[in-house]
């Protein structure tokens, strides 16, 4: 590949967005929309345990941290399992959920608090702290 090609590839990689990047809304903007803070949430665990996140950190399982699709990274947000009450606060660090429906994605520990492990899912509300 001649220098020129390979000067028009890496301006087109770095002009165009990331995969893992969704449009980000403030803190302030989330919390006043209604329509996202309540959905399904999900985990993940074991096998993306020590991968890169989106922000650049590696992923720990056993932190209390959460995927989201907009908001900012370093976000706290309180997730309360709807079916149990129980709550617990993590920092948003990676983007997603992928899956139909879901809001957010927690750590495994994080999941663990809410007591949603043996279901995998739950119904949850969202408030950022």
């Amino acid at each position: 590949m001649n220098i020129a090609k390979t000067i028009a590839l890496a301006v087109a990689l770095l002009s165009a967005p990331a995969l893992t990047q969704a449009p980000l809304v403030s803190a302030e903007a989330f919390a006043g929309a209604s329509k996202a803070r309540a959905g399904n949430a999900s985990y993940y665990g074991q096998r993306f345990h020590g991968r890169r996140t989106a922000n650049g950190e590696r992923f720990n399982m056993n932190a209390m941290t959460a995927a989201h699709k907009s908001l900012p990274f370093g976000t706290k947000v309180r997730v309360t399992n709807r079916r149990n009450g129980k709550s617990v606060v993590v920092r948003i660090n990676d983007r997603g959920p992928y899956a139909h429906g879901r809001v957010i994605d927690l750590s495994k520990a994080a999941a663990s608090r809410i007591g949603m492990i043996h279901s995998g899912t739950a119904p949850v509300q969202i408030d950022i702290l």
